[in-house]
């Protein structure tokens, strides 16, 4: 095939980064919206989309905010600086604010349909009203603290993420704290308490079906007069501040690395102010206060509703009675290839095959099973694991604890840096610290955010690695609602690179040449790079080729020009990609081989898997990174290769199978936006397939099935 000029990208060649997330939470806030799903879990996905609007603002825009003090003006590979992104930011937050607050209070309408309702006080009966003053009595108020601003008494130190009440005071008797404006009036604030539920239970009738509830602060506003006798409330109103909670640590200067993170933590309750949200119809002298203490003016949002949507979460999981209202209860099956049961021999098994665990379709007790049993093996001599998040009571931590104290070698790399695990993962070093198990950090200036466990077992013919390779955290509970890959091996050359990965992180290593897997950032980048020049060379060649890459973002600016490239050169490129995406697909002379699509549904697809059809050759590779810089550069990521011909299979039917999604998977448009992808086949989703399918293994797909989807524009 005859080499043709590549075409080079420019600003308008890629999406920013930012602006793509706030598609990805649209989203989100799409299936909230989504008159087919179950009522309440289209209140969990709003739930969803409260939380992760958060943790953006707290952390991306918070950064943005950062560089705009700091007078950065240097634009992006996107061609945004931070003041001209920042202002298109703020336009779209507003935007999907004000979409959300229109969606929850069409969704309270259905609910309210249903017998569920969240009423004013003015509204209850008389036996309503005295059941929650009861409760306010006995339960709210002795755990409320007004806090009065005065020449005496500083503001406050208000948390981020926590819902407050700011109060206008009048007293004929006194002197107000200022003496020009509002001569009359006197402020305080009144934290709600975050340990109580936002959503107070109401009495019903006898066998009603009736669930009527209250808001926390709705019920505490109303009783507000009991905190200041003497004073006449005149504005009470709902107010929340969002802080920066990204944790600067210098590394290479602390002592302790645990130490230093536990006082970084502190200070996060003190990060800069980035946002904040004030009830509609805010009282001016309040608003005034905020706006001066906090110098948010121009991060102001006036919220039509109740703050922080986030409650709706355990709101949706605590109705009762209803469960016409949620999908179906569906129970992993333990994987096949291992009968459930105390009699299971993991390692006999494994020793025999590779095996794929697929989850949440197939249950995570798996791997808590065979470490529980390496714990009690006699031949076990060593447990290594890495620990990024684990889920509130791991049954993976109580075995690590037991092996070490039956005398294991037991090592633990635990991630102190995961953004808002901090405080438990600080918790789980010390647990497995007191039972005898040699626990560490990390490297300097990296996080470790590889899943990896290896068992070293002594056997008849030698010492043999047992290896389990992950896409996704040892957590138990986000295992059921995430789809994850895990591998688990006896296969000698990833074994032996599986001790190599814990001797760089644990110890003084030279640069080791990896026999089958790539690691981060040691060599995962330039491997990536020659797995997708390979496949352009195969295509100038005439050799198959194409690439099918699922991930949970792309952002790095080299790996999506090599893309770019690869697509020039005529490779067929499906990326699948649920969250943000700076490569622009379908254009034309640059991106015409290449699509896009999201799948966005009842499970968060967080699995990583790379397919190269290398001429015919195909290999397949799963990932604990994405194609993100921060992944490539500034951790420590793992990649290993399928090499059983059944894993392969299972794997391309996976993937074939979400290139086939009708319903839930959405494409990117050269502009930006995505559309529902529709291929004129019949309906097809591919989570609830996943379920139906009574075997996922062995498989060999239907040619057809991974045929290419043509781009848009094509």
């Amino acid at each position: 095939m005859e080499n043709k000029q590549v075409n080079h990208p420019t600003h308008s060649s890629y999406i920013n980064r930012d602006l793509s997330w706030i598609e990805f939470n649209s989203r989100v806030l799409e299936e909230a919206q989504d008159p087919d799903a179950p009522l309440l879990e289209r209140i969990k996905f709003l739930g969803i989309v409260s939380r992760n609007l958060d943790e953006f603002m707290s952390v991306r825009v918070a950064g943005i905010r950062n560089q705009i003090k700091e007078g950065y003006l240097k634009k992006d590979f996107t061609g945004y600086t931070p003041s001209g992104l920042f202002k298109r930011l703020t336009k779209k937050v507003e935007k999907m604010v004000h979409t959300q607050y229109r969606t929850y209070r069409e969704l309270m309408r259905l609910l309210g349909k249903q017998g569920i309702t969240v009423n004013r006080y003015t509204d209850l009966s008389i036996a309503q009203r005295k059941a929650a003053d009861t409760y306010y009595e006995d339960v709210i108020f002795p755990v409320l603290t007004p806090m009065a601003v005065d020449q005496s008494r500083p503001f406050p130190l208000v948390h981020g993420l926590n819902v407050y009440l700011s109060v206008v005071l009048e007293h004929g008797g006194r002197e107000p704290i200022t003496e020009n404006e509002h001569d009359a009036f006197y402020f305080a604030i009144v934290q709600i308490p975050s340990n109580l539920p936002r959503l107070v239970s109401l009495p019903h009738r006898q066998n009603s079906k009736k669930q009527q509830y209250i808001m926390l602060e709705e019920l505490i506003c109303h009783h507000i007069h009991t905190l200041f006798g003497g004073y006449q409330p005149v504005g009470v109103n709902a107010f929340r501040l969002t802080r920066n909670t990204d944790l600067d640590i210098n590394e290479e200067e602390a002592e302790d690395l645990l130490e230093e993170i536990e006082n970084k933590l502190r200070k996060r309750r003190r990060g800069a102010p980035v946002r904040l949200e004030v009830e509609k119809d805010f009282h001016p002298f309040a608003l005034r206060m905020l706006q001066e203490e906090f110098d948010v003016s121009e991060a102001v949002y006036e919220i039509d509703g109740p703050l922080d949507l986030g409650f709706l979460l355990p709101f949706s999981d605590s109705i009762q009675n209803h469960e016409s209202l949620r999908y179906p209860p569906e129970i992993p099956r333990y994987a096949p290839e291992f009968p459930e049961g105390s009699d299971t021999d993991f390692f006999s098994i494994i020793k025999e095959r590779d095996v794929l665990l697929y989850h949440p379709y197939e249950s995570f007790d798996v791997i808590s099973d065979f470490i529980e049993q390496a714990a009690e093996d006699d031949d076990v001599m060593a447990i290594k694991m890495t620990l990024y998040r684990v889920s509130g009571r791991s049954s993976i931590i109580q075995a690590l604890a037991k092996a070490a104290e039956s005398g294991k070698q037991v090592t633990v790399v635990v991630e102190l840096k995961a953004r808002f695990d901090e405080e438990r993962n600080i918790a789980w070093a010390r647990t497995l610290e007191k039972a005898g198990c040699h626990v560490v950090y990390g490297l300097v200036g990296l996080k470790t955010h590889a899943k990896l466990i290896l068992v070293v077992r002594r056997e008849a013919d030698g010492l043999k690695r047992y290896i389990h390779i992950g896409t996704g955290n040892y957590n138990a509970s986000t295992a059921k609602s995430y789809t994850d890959i895990g591998l688990l091996t006896v296969n000698p050359h990833i074994g032996e690179d599986a001790s190599e990965v814990f001797n760089h992180i644990t110890g003084y290593t030279e640069s080791h040449e990896w026999q089958a897997v790539a690691v981060a950032p040691d060599t995962m980048m330039n491997k990536f790079i020659e797995l997708i020049q390979r496949e352009a060379e195969h295509a100038r060649k005439g050799r198959p080729a194409r690439i099918i890459a699922k991930m949970n973002s792309l952002s790095n600016q080299q790996i999506i020009d090599e893309l770019y490239i690869a697509s020039q050169a005529g490779v067929n490129i499906d990326l699948i990609i649920r969250g943000v995406c700076c490569l622009r697909p379908g254009v034309v002379g640059l991106s015409e081989r290449i699509t896009v699509r999201s799948v966005v549904d009842r499970y968060l697809e967080h699995s990583r898997i790379y397919s190269f059809e290398n001429g015919g050759d195909l290999e397949i590779w799963l990932s604990s990174a994405d194609w993100m810089t921060r992944n490539l550069t500034r951790r420590v990521e793992l990649m290993c290769p399928l090499f059983d011909k059944n894993t392969k299979a299972t794997m391309q039917r996976i993937l074939a199978l979400i290139l086939e999604d009708n319903i839930k998977a959405r494409l990117l448009l050269p502009s930006g936006s995505y559309e529902r992808f529709d291929n004129g086949k019949p309906p097809l989703r591919s989570q609830f397939k996943a379920w139906e399918i009574n075997s996922w293994k062995p498989y060999v797909p239907p040619v057809s099935l991974l045929r290419p989807t043509p781009s848009p524009n094509l």
